[in-house]
């Protein structure tokens, strides 16, 4: 069956999965955490695209970015970082055969409150997946910047969350108060995920099927179902 077309067209906000092939583990220390996050700032200045989020988990990663007229595509950009991270780790290994699992997934994600809630998404992954309780404890993402305030030169904050407020100490609170209540009371956004292609408001579900042609999930192989008389 033939691969469908993607939607990426410039000028949007993309959370990309991409992960190790078979799920094995793409990052075996600390050094290889580093080295990824090189290679992303190296392709960043060099196809001009905006990261607002990010986590490096052992055997996937999670970015949120957003690609600009006149820099990247979005296909540029992941194979050039992709085969890059991977050439390194295979000569540093000695790794052998497919790095990645088939091609990156992407999410088209609306400018607006669910690009906040994307980004908690993405930050939460070390809390579902148990590695840590608390966002705050995990070294890989970029829950420290906004949460906290520390550099990350290779993040841009992005308009929704500095419109939490202009007090730069409170935005802060805000954000971890934001993320804080993604956890307690949408259980980490387990699941929230999974099957789209579009993520946002109902205003944007319906431009985005209508300009692009692109439905809100994925749709279920094989014919569809009878329905009863």
């Amino acid at each position: 069956m033939p691969r469908s077309a993607r939607i990426a067209p410039q000028g949007e906000v993309y959370h990309l999965l991409t992960r190790g092939n078979n799920r094995q583990d793409v990052f075996a220390e600390e050094k290889d955490y580093r080295k990824y996050l090189e290679i992303l700032s190296r392709y960043k200045q060099r196809y001009v695209f905006k990261l607002y989020h990010y986590v490096l988990m052992t055997n996937h990663v999670h970015l949120v970015l957003e690609t600009v007229e006149g820099g990247g595509t979005l296909a540029e950009i992941m194979k050039g970082v992709n085969l890059s991270y991977a050439q390194y780790y295979k000569a540093k290994n000695g790794h052998l055969g497919h790095f990645w699992q088939d091609r990156y997934k992407s999410i088209l994600v609306s400018k607006d409150q669910y690009l906040l809630a994307c980004g908690s998404y993405v930050e939460l992954n070390p809390v579902r997946a148990r590695l840590c309780r608390d966002p705050k404890d995990y070294p890989w993402s970029s829950y420290h910047l906004y949460a906290y305030g520390k550099k990350d030169r290779i993040l841009d904050e992005h308009p929704i969350y500095q419109e939490l407020s202009t007090d730069q100490k409170e935005r802060r609170k805000a954000y971890r108060e934001f993320v804080k209540g993604m956890l307690l009371g949408r259980d980490g956004m387990q699941g929230e995920m999974e099957g789209r292609i579009v993520y946002g408001s109902k205003s944007f579900l319906k431009r985005a099927k209508a300009e692009l042609g692109a439905e809100e999930r994925v749709r279920a192989r094989g014919r569809p179902k009878k329905q009863e008389r």
